[in-house]
């Protein structure tokens, strides 16, 4: 069996003495391992960075066998964001969070697509902290935990939108928690804005999206803790004034 397309690298492991196994992330075929040869060669390992961009061709000589990649560069994020310590922690916590979530061979083209430009954004929009944010929403939603924050789950009135069920995800109107308001999540404007909301409340939306990443996605991965990357991420954006 063999597959050409263009992949990200999320991760990569020793082995042997020559060689390592690489993760990568295409849009058609999902999440492969495979193993590169001489991969721990001065000409070949600095190019097997997270975040790099490969044209790589799968082969193996039964579908379900672990496969070797032949791997060629195409660019690399990690060089570009190696002097900038918040871009650097986001793309960690890009791939580490990818690398919890996605199930091996299993495409999620929107969801590659909506990483890409979030990486391309790292290095070239300022802003890249609240795109970073709604793509933690974008995950969910492709993980099947989207959130539906539109309406009122109780009213399906769109006004008024103050809060969020930790149980069903879905938005609930000032009106309609009454009592229950203290049992209920925040919900920030960031989250449902297009464009950037004030940075006052993007540690509120962080929040929100990581109470459902550790509560209904962790879970789903054998209740593993999240990756540690974002929690530096966050603390490091904390530092910058970012958030």
């Amino acid at each position: 069996m063999e597959w050409s397309a263009e992949g990200l690298l999320l991760g990569v492991r020793n082995l042997g003495e020559t060689s390592t196994i690489i993760e990568v992330f295409t849009r058609e075929y999902g999440v492969y391992y495979g193993v590169v040869r001489g991969g721990k060669s001065k000409k070949i390992a600095p190019t097997l960075q997270p975040g790099a961009q490969l044209d790589v061709t799968w082969r193996a000589r039964l579908e379900n066998h672990l496969g070797v990649f032949n791997a060629e560069l195409l660019s690399s994020r990690f060089s570009m964001v190696l002097n900038q310590r918040d871009s650097l922690a986001g793309l960690n916590s890009i791939c580490s969070l990818l690398r919890f979530s996605l199930p091996e061979r299993d495409p999620h083209p929107v969801l590659y697509d909506r990483t890409i430009y979030l990486l391309d954004m790292l290095t070239n929009n300022s802003n890249w902290p609240f795109l970073y944010m709604k793509w933690e929403l974008a995950l969910l939603q492709d993980m099947g935990f989207g959130l539906d924050l539109d309406r009122c789950a109780v009213t399906n009135q769109t006004e008024n939108l103050q809060y969020i069920s930790p149980k069903s995800g879905r938005a609930v109107s000032k009106k309609a928690a009454g009592k229950w308001a203290d049992k209920l999540l925040p919900l920030p404007a960031c989250l449902t804005d297009i464009d950037k909301s004030s940075d006052a409340n993007l540690e509120d939306g962080f929040k929100v999206t990581g109470y459902f990443l550790k509560n209904w996605l962790a879970p789903l991965m054998n209740d593993k803790p999240l990756p540690t990357s974002r929690e530096r991420l966050l603390d490091t954006l904390r530092r910058k004034g970012e958030l």
